[in-house]
């Protein structure tokens, strides 16, 4: 069974009028997954009209887990203490901006990025107590730009990473995977994880000549007892499934099977898309869906078929809505 956690509170995580990261996001999956039949519950957004409409899938329905906030003390697993503070100080203050214009915060952003966090571990608290087999949290704000003393790129706390340290602490898991498929490169994650060998980092992303954060070349391996548990495959604007799908089979594949997690966590951003408006490669609904059958067979073949993915970015709402129905399809078979 897969599990599926989220909550109509992240719609109060405000960022502004036109910022890509914005609450109907979370409105549009609501509604995805219930056009494709994968969750019984009613939609807390019913007025929500963002003009998709999917057909319904057929099959067994996720299970349904409601989320925990984390706290700070799991959060200080990958952060400061001056970083946690910082953020809870700026959204007591009223909000405002957190880096260099990009990572906007209201006045309930630090509770619901705490609410974010718990629930991927939620996630993990169900895949590692046997409920469910493989589960998805749907959630902002975001998480695998934050550095252990920086939040940046939309993102507060390092949810995915957070999520490998806590499986590790709380589940006794010595080894983890994480693939990121966001467009762009997850350098939060890589630099909580960088001299850790315990924790194989894989991000696939746009080119960073050519996108943000500008982090992630081939060269980026690790350092010190870490050194080669870090694996960064940039692709070129333009690459489309195709692509992909070889450079998963070449590079990613191999890694994974040589490491051989206990478990996969997926910070699973759908902005590599076509449609999506801040970058350039050219992935398709069926493309994310390929994906995330490759990372089932990986996890089947490793991980007892264990997976937790997290939601990262996708800024168009109908191509993230159906990729998200897609990513799940394929975790759910």
């Amino acid at each position: 069974m897969l599990g599926f956690c989220t909550s109509p509170e992240f719609v109060d995580h405000l960022t502004g009028e036109h910022h890509p990261e914005r609450p109907d996001r979370i409105r549009a999956i609501a509604l995805a997954v219930r056009q494709a039949g994968l969750v019984d519950s009613p939609n807390p957004f019913p007025d929500f009209s963002p003009g998709f409409q999917l057909e319904a899938l057929g099959g067994e329905k996720m299970l349904e887990i409601s989320p925990v906030p984390a706290d700070e003390q799991t959060i200080a697993l990958i952060h400061s203490r001056q970083h946690i503070e910082r953020i809870k100080q700026a959204c007591q203050s009223g909000g405002g901006m957190l880096d260099e214009g990009d990572t906007p915060v209201s006045q309930r952003s630090f509770e619901l990025a705490l609410l974010s966090c718990g629930a991927v571990l939620c996630c993990c608290d169900a895949v590692m107590d046997g409920r469910v087999l493989r589960a998805f949290a749907a959630v902002r704000p975001p998480g695998h730009h934050a550095e252990p003393d920086r939040a940046m790129g939309f993102c507060l706390f390092g949810n995915v990473a957070i999520a490998a340290k806590y499986l590790q602490r709380r589940h006794a898991v010595h080894t983890v995977a994480i693939v990121d498929f966001d467009v762009h490169h997850g350098n939060g994650t890589q630099a909580a994880f960088e001299d850790d060998p315990s924790v194989l980092f894989i991000s696939i992303h746009q080119h960073p000549k050519t996108c943000y954060p500008g982090t992630g070349y081939e060269w980026e391996v690790g350092e010190g007892p870490g050194r080669g548990a870090t694996l960064n495959v940039p692709m070129d604007p333009g690459a489309g499934d195709e692509r992909y799908v070889a450079e998963f089979q070449s590079k990613i594949l191999p890694k994974l099977d040589h490491f051989k997690p206990e478990i996969l966590l997926i910070s699973a951003g759908f902005d590599a898309h076509r449609d999506d408006p801040l970058a350039q490669i050219e992935l398709s609904d069926q493309g994310f869906e390929t994906l995330t059958r490759m990372l089932v067979d990986v996890a089947n073949a490793h991980c007892r078929g264990r997976i937790i993915s997290a939601l990262e970015g996708g800024y168009d709402l109908g191509a993230l809505g159906r990729s998200v129905v897609r990513h799940l399809d394929a975790m759910r078979d």
